[in-house]
């Protein structure tokens, strides 16, 4: 049994066939679906597939690159569907200095308030992070985010900083970029950090892993990154798949 914990069915590329997409990954072992909604249309969109299928559940909030159009209204309309059963974590949220469309001040400042917010509601915090470590890594621990702790998605850096973010209550969150050759980071972070601290996620339809990457990628291809992670560790995929299964279980107060 496999738990894709970050995968987007409510991206724009699912809309013509969500539903095979959704049997291809349950044929897989795919038996639990965390989709992420980070603005209006993702979260709506999120919120109807919790409703429509029972092992499906939601992670609410908004995307650092949109920062800059995130409303008071906006973070309390997160704030109230976090009270629904199915809403299990609070992000993607964090900072992105990648893509230049929201100045860092603005993100950060929506981090903050992203962080508060799920203090509150008492629900773990989902983290992107693109070219932007050190702040992020500054704000969690100005914020004591360790309070409700999360993670790390899609994860890059060293294995130095994922042990600063498990120091913070933060489990580290591979993907498909694990399964390609030059990945020296991912897969040496998959090595030394212990499975307990580990979970496997696909980002769907991005980052598809290794032989399928530069097409699209979907829930049922989760599994490669298992496979990776355990050649990597020397370890049986069961071992891994039911290590990060029961980790995520326990991350999203999810019941088996």
């Amino acid at each position: 049994m496999f738990i894709d914990t970050h995968v987007h069915l409510n991206a724009d590329q699912y809309e013509e066939d969500v539903e095979e997409v959704i049997e291809r990954a349950l044929e897989a072992g795919v038996s639990k679906m965390v989709v992420v909604g980070f603005d209006h249309k993702t979260i709506t969109k999120a919120m109807d597939l919790t409703e429509r299928y029972p092992f499906i559940y939601a992670v609410v909030g908004w995307h650092p690159v949109d920062a800059i159009h995130c409303t008071e209204e906006d973070l309390a309309w997160i704030e109230s569907l976090a009270a629904h059963p199915k809403v299990v974590g609070i992000g993607e949220t964090g900072l992105d200095y990648y893509w230049d469309t929201s100045p860092k001040e603005v993100q950060q400042e929506v981090f903050r308030k992203q962080i508060r917010l799920a203090k509150k509601v008492n629900l773990p915090i989902i983290i992107h992070n693109r070219d932007a470590t050190a702040d992020v890594v500054r704000i969690l621990e100005e914020e004591n985010a360790n309070e409700v702790g999360g993670i790390m998605h899609c994860f890059s850096s060293s294995v130095e900083i994922a042990s600063q973010c498990i120091d913070m209550n933060f489990l580290i969150s591979l993907g498909g970029p694990i399964t390609f050759k030059n990945a020296k980071q991912p897969k040496n972070v998959a090595k030394e950090i212990p499975l307990e601290k580990l979970l496997i996620e696909t980002d769907a339809p991005y980052l598809t892993p290794h032989p399928y990457r530069g097409k699209r990628n979907e829930p049922s291809y989760v599994p490669l990154v298992a496979e990776e992670i355990a050649r990597i560790k020397e370890l049986p995929v069961e071992e891994v798949a039911s290590a990060t299964t029961k980790n995520a279980l326990k991350l999203f107060n999810i019941d088996e």
